[in-house]
């Protein structure tokens, strides 16, 4: 699940990006005429190409993608009847886990599917998202949160059926998603209604994000799982091609009840020192992001010896391979890692406070808790890819008198157990909800990662306090008053990606609720919000406005569910204009209980609320924050636009 964004990485040293054209993949594939050497050469070029799309983008999932790769390099090659081409029988093909797109991406270019243009514009703005979206062509169903692979597919079945359709739904899905309940939630139905044109494929790597599954929440006997839920279960290698050829054989002749093949594969295959074990059974290197220059080069060097060694044994010519220029990414160059200072933080105040018991879904280094884990290893417990199960059980540890920390991606955390956070707020009980990777950046993973709702899922929650802290500094602050002042739950929001800021907290700034600080002085309008990507664009806009004229305050209230009136009359009446900034929607953001609180305080500024409207677009982060218009630049037009319409309606 773990999404780490290397987007701003400078790339060093010498050696260019290499990749295989179109000509040169078919002129590979037609090198034999026996299916299982033509699926290696055809899976490895499209390896090579994954390789290349994720080192470009930046980001992405490697290892996923590779142990997938002869999975369905075989499937859309060989077993597939007219895949998600929507003509009469045509099977229906779709990955629940989502990580190994950019691996079907390469697949679906290779075969002529997709555009080839397209292999240089992952996670790129009109290109291909980072998870799969129906909005690209042969795709079938988007991803969210782990786990409704099967029940989408049981739908599909359905409804086609209801249609008089034939044809099959096979899926994709992760070891790791096995632990998310709405898998076993799923099974009964399916094999209760015999629905025998179902095929789910578990790709068996035996890690989930840099852990191995057993470490994590380890699965036991899945065949037997299987089995006992009216499934037919199948093993195979699933880097053996006739092995994967003969588990399909075998599904073909059961006809009444679904069908699952346990493919054990090797997370990374195809690359030896990515290769799951080879980088040691505690932490897998190769989960999400692009690797190091030496790392790609190397990687690079493997698999094109070993597509050109495969040809010369057909007596083919070696391949040349295209190559394109490293991307320069300029880093920030003191950046703020507020997620870091969280943990480092936490960490201090959990040695002198033995109630407090840290929760994890399977993202350890994203949330900021890997020294946590490593030096109070008694009070730390480690819940896997099942948020509602983790909530759940921190309710029940609150009610047993302790103080439980909970730690997921805002994007899952706030609504995949959005039923069990309102249920421990029932009990008044005092629970921190600890969610990252809020927001709108890092684009790349696409809109099932992009955070932009969870203020309004978690904001109507009966005593919970919702904070988005806007610099290291305020993120310590934040957990502190969380644990020492507030007697109550709170839900700290989290930006994930690193960044430089222009501004910092007056000296003597202290958290009071529902009261902001003014970290700019300005007299014509009041750009406010939260969190270091919202009061960083505000500043440059401010600085943009500047020379037109404009002078532009920049207010930061952290708080996202509270607004003190009597402080927002002191700080804010003076302002003809206030416009509003939330990296979520409009509706239900912050910006609409500034708005609603205004009118109530009789504060006579005209209000604009700046925020997304749509569903989160994939992208660069640049890319994403100029289309939802909440970068520097948009957020100077929309205030400059709010102040001529102020000035000329007093004029």
């Amino acid at each position: 699940m773990g999404e780490k964004d290397h987007s701003d990485r400078r790339l060093a040293g010498g050696g260019a990006l290499t990749y295989a054209t179109l000509e040169a993949i078919e002129h590979a594939r037609g090198a034999t005429s026996d299916p299982f050497e033509r699926a290696a050469l055809l899976a490895d070029l499209c390896r090579l190409n994954t390789l290349y799309m994720i080192m470009l983008a930046g980001s992405g999932h490697i290892g996923s993608s590779f142990s997938a790769m002869d999975l369905i390099t075989w499937l859309w090659t060989e077993e597939l009847v007219n895949a998600n081409s929507g003509e009469p029988g045509a099977d229906t093909y779709f990955s629940s886990k989502g990580h190994d797109a950019p691996a079907l991406y390469s697949l679906l270019i290779a075969l002529g599917k997709l555009e080839f243009d397209l292999l240089h514009r992952l996670r790129r703005l009109g290109g291909l998202p980072g998870h799969p979206d129906v909005g690209t062509p042969f795709i079938a169903a988007n991803t969210g949160s782990l786990g409704m692979g099967i029940s989408k597919a049981y739908g599909m079945l359905r409804g086609r059926r209801q249609a008089g359709k034939a044809g099959r739904v096979v899926l994709m899905i992760g070891d790791g998603e096995l632990q998310e309940g709405q898998i076993w939630e799923s099974l009964q139905p399916v094999a209760n209604e015999r629905l025998g044109d179902i095929v789910a494929i578990v790709d068996h790597n035996k890690y989930q994000s840099d852990a191995t599954v057993a470490a994590v929440s380890d699965l036991g006997r899945i065949d037997d799982k299987f089995r006992a839920f009216g499934w037919e279960v199948r093993r195979a290698d699933g880097h053996d091609f006739r092995a994967i050829r003969d588990g399909f054989a075998h599904f073909a002749s059961v006809t009444d009840r679904p069908k699952v093949l346990i493919a054990d594969t090797i997370k990374g295959k195809g690359v030896s020192f990515m290769e799951g074990l080879s980088c040691g059974d505690q932490t897998y290197q190769f989960h999400a992001g692009a690797p190091a220059l030496e790392h790609y080069l190397a990687a690079v060097g493997e698999l094109t010896d070993r597509i050109n060694r495969r040809l010369a044994t057909r007596g083919r010519t070696a391949l040349t391979f295209a190559s394109a220029p490293q991307p320069v990414r300029t880093p920030p160059s003191a950046p703020e890692r507020l997620v870091v200072a969280y943990g480092d933080e936490l960490l201090k105040i959990a040695k002198t406070r033995p109630e407090i018991i840290v929760f994890d879904a399977d993202l350890l280094s994203d949330c900021g808790i890997e020294a946590f884990k490593e030096q109070l290893p008694e009070r730390f417990i480690e819940c896997g890819i099942a948020e509602q199960h983790m909530v759940s059980a921190a309710g029940g540890m609150a009610l047993a008198g302790l103080l439980p920390i909970v730690h997921s991606f805002a994007s899952f955390l706030s609504t995949r157990a959005n039923e069990q956070i309102y249920n421990n707020a029932t009990e008044r009980t005092k629970i921190i909800y600890a969610a990252t990777l809020a927001g709108l950046v890092p684009g790349g993973p696409g809109h099932s990662h992009q955070s932009v709702r969870d203020i309004s899922a978690v904001g109507s929650v009966p005593g919970l306090v919702a904070i988005e802290p806007c610099s290291e500094r305020e993120a310590r602050l934040a957990i502190r008053w969380a644990i020492e002042e507030n007697a109550s739950s709170t839900y700290l929001r989290f930006v994930s990606v690193p960044m430089d800021l222009p501004y910092a907290l007056p000296p003597s700034y202290a958290l009071r609720v529902g009261r902001g600080v003014l970290l700019r002085e300005g007299r014509d309008i009041a750009l406010v919000g939260y969190g270091p990507l919202l009061m960083a664009n505000a500043w440059h806009a401010a600085d943009e406005l500047a020379p037109q004229g404009i002078s532009a305050a920049v207010v930061n209230l952290p708080w996202l569910n509270r607004v003190d009136e009597a402080w927002l009359r002191e700080a804010l009446a003076r302002f003809p204009t206030i416009v509003t900034l939330d990296n979520h929607y409009v509706a239900l953001g912050q910006g609409v209980m500034i708005a609603a609180a205004v009118a109530r305080a009789g504060v006579g500024a005209d209000v604009r609320s700046i925020g997304l409207i749509d569903t989160p677009a994939c992208g660069s982060n640049a890319e994403v924050l100029a289309h939802h218009g909440v970068d520097a630049a948009s957020i100077a037009a929309a205030a400059r636009s709010a102040w001529r319409r102020a000035t000329r309606a007093s004029a």
